[in-house]
């Protein structure tokens, strides 16, 4: 198993970064099965909770409609989409830390099709700066990711080379 070992700057944010999608992951599965008891009169008390005496600023008129908007089925998709989302972080980074070169590239075209979309929300709605940094920071987790899977894939074929000529003496 990879026990970070740092040797560049890079090889720190990397390490920074997949240490952060792990958590992420895990939050995102916690919140999964979270939304699975949530009621939508539980989330229209917060929501009112939240607002307080101000439910006709900007902000408590956006939030209260959402929560009245919000029904068992919005909490049943949100729970399985967070859930299986989670789920996916954290299977990848495992198998990274566990050095499977299949799992970088999987790791790299599960954050690039996140990219895509988030790149195509930024273009076609309303973007906000948080969103816009999320999508430079995945696409700087592909860039770290992509350094590292090359490195390892050069390591592995020097490791089986080096057996390959173990086994022939």
């Amino acid at each position: 198993m990879l026990l970070f070992h740092p040797k560049t700057p890079l090889d720190k944010a990397f390490e920074a970064t997949l240490i952060y999608k792990g958590i992420d992951g895990l939050l995102e599965m916690i919140g999964g099965v979270i939304f699975l008891f949530i009621r939508p009169t539980f989330v229209l008390r917060l929501a009112h909770g939240v607002v307080g005496y101000h439910p006709h600023n900007f902000i408590g008129k956006h939030i209260l409609q959402a929560a009245q908007h919000f029904g068992k089925g919005a909490a049943i998709f949100a729970a399985l989409y967070l859930f299986s989302h989670g789920i996916v972080k954290v299977v990848l980074v495992v198998e990274i830390l566990r050095e499977k070169l299949w799992a970088y590239l999987a790791f790299m075209v599960v954050t690039g099709l996140f990219a895509v979309y988030q790149v195509y929300d930024i273009i076609f709605r309303k973007p906000t700066v948080s969103f816009i940094l999320l999508t430079i920071l995945d696409l700087v987790i592909i860039y770290l990711t992509n350094k590292e899977y090359r490195k390892h894939k050069v390591q592995l074929a020097q490791a089986h080379a080096e057996r390959r000529k173990q086994r022939s003496i």
